[in-house]
């Protein structure tokens, strides 16, 4: 029961941020399930892949939803999506090959600079210059490619990525936010289907997971982020979220100093 509810919470708080502040839920997941599984021993010495794994397979459904979302207020750039997702995938099945190959104390710490990274972003106002034009194909693929691979790394959307990209290159931020709420779909799904070949055998992974994948917390996280990420939203046109965004800006650099220590 105390795991179950851990989930809730878990599920209901990433789906709440992400609908006040935009950003991904794996950014709260990942070092939350951690410190769920770490007591647990849920996963042995993969803990951290687990996390990992759990937090792509869960954004799959919080990501189709929010597409789609964003479809219906036709907030997103279908051809920019298109041309990024070859990328996209190539990179997410990257990211979780490469994964597989880093002690668990190292993807932390990579997640824990990946904080630091958002956390900062959050406390310092960034212009973005919309005087860059948009790479071709080619260039496209590419940027694709890292914003999946980096994504899959650490177990998120890829919003914090995309979003500033595609804004800083003249797209309106409304649909840099929609256009990136489509791509964060095919990285969750090849990103998912990468921890569960990549995890495939090990020992010690609990029961009821496929490779990196623990599907209870997938189930329940999912159920309890889908209502609270709407009402996240709606809070949004309601509370000053610019100081908001900046205390949670500071509890995700403690976050990232407790996961680096």
């Amino acid at each position: 029961m105390v795991e179950f509810a851990a989930y809730l919470f878990i599920g209901s708080l990433s789906g709440l941020l992400a609908g006040l502040f935009g950003i991904g839920g794996g950014v709260v997941m990942v070092p939350a399930l951690i410190l769920v599984f770490t007591p647990l021993n849920l996963g042995g010495d993969w803990i951290p892949h687990l996390a990992v794994g759990t937090s792509l397979a869960t954004i799959i459904g919080t990501g189709a939803a929010s597409a789609y979302a964003h479809h219906r207020r036709g907030g997103v750039r279908w051809d920019l999506a298109g041309r990024l997702a070859p990328g996209i995938v190539i990179g997410a099945w990257t990211g979780a090959g490469l994964a597989a190959l880093i002690a668990d104390l190292w993807l932390k710490r990579i997640f824990a600079v990946f904080l630091l990274f958002i956390g900062m972003r959050m406390l310092i106002r960034i212009r973005s210059q919309h005087n860059r034009p948009l790479p071709g194909r080619v260039g496209l693929w590419g940027v694709g490619g890292g914003i999946g691979m980096l994504s899959a790394l650490v177990g998120i959307g890829g919003g914090t990525l995309t979003v500033p990209f595609l804004n800083g290159r003249g797209i309106d931020m409304r649909q840099a936010v929609g256009t990136s709420a489509a791509c964060g779909l095919p990285i969750a799904i090849a990103g998912a289907i990468g921890f569960m070949v990549a995890g495939w055998g090990h020992a010690g992974l609990p029961e009821l997971s496929t490779g990196f994948v623990y599907w209870p917390a997938v189930l329940v996280m999912l159920l309890a982020s889908m209502p609270t990420a709407p009402l996240g939203a709606r809070l949004a046109h309601a509370l000053p979220v610019d100081l908001l965004k900046r205390l949670f800006g500071l509890l995700l650099l403690a976050v990232a100093w407790r996961l680096a220590v």
